[in-house]
């Protein structure tokens, strides 16, 4: 008897299922294999057997209600990019903060005693007209 628990699917009816859902018109994707439709699809010469399936509504009202959940979701994604941008410039300005802390506790380092100047050498006399 076997010790491995036996799966509730076979390893092929899990691609199969991840291919209807990722390509549920079967048509062919370009750079795919011609043949990664899912089973009984639609050949990809004809990918749309029913228009309809582009086109799930011509009811005005639904369309403004689509609009209007698209809007929401728009809204909550510019509020997600804003809460991000402003959670970077805080990060930045902690960094920032720490840097001039740690500049401002760490002692100034002693300033190198000025060299004495080298000895002047004197000038050699011109010669006179």
């Amino acid at each position: 008897m076997s010790d491995a628990p036996s799966l509730p699917f076979s390893p092929e009816q899990a691609l199969e299922f991840m291919q209807r859902m990722w390509n549920p018109f079967g048509m062919a994707i370009p750079g795919f294999m011609p043949g990664a439709a899912a089973p009984g699809a639609p050949p990809a010469a004809m990918p749309f057997s029913n228009p309809a399936a582009m086109f799930a509504t011509l009811d005005p009202s639904e369309i403004v209600k689509k609009i209007g959940e698209l809007r929401i979701i728009e809204n909550w994604l510019a509020m997600s990019l804003s809460f991000t941008q402003m959670s970077i410039k805080t990060l930045e300005l902690q960094k920032a903060s720490l840097e001039a802390l740690r500049a401002a506790a760490s002692p100034a380092p002693a300033e190198p005693s000025p060299e004495p100047p080298p000895p002047k050498k004197p000038r050699p006399r011109s010669e006179e007209r």
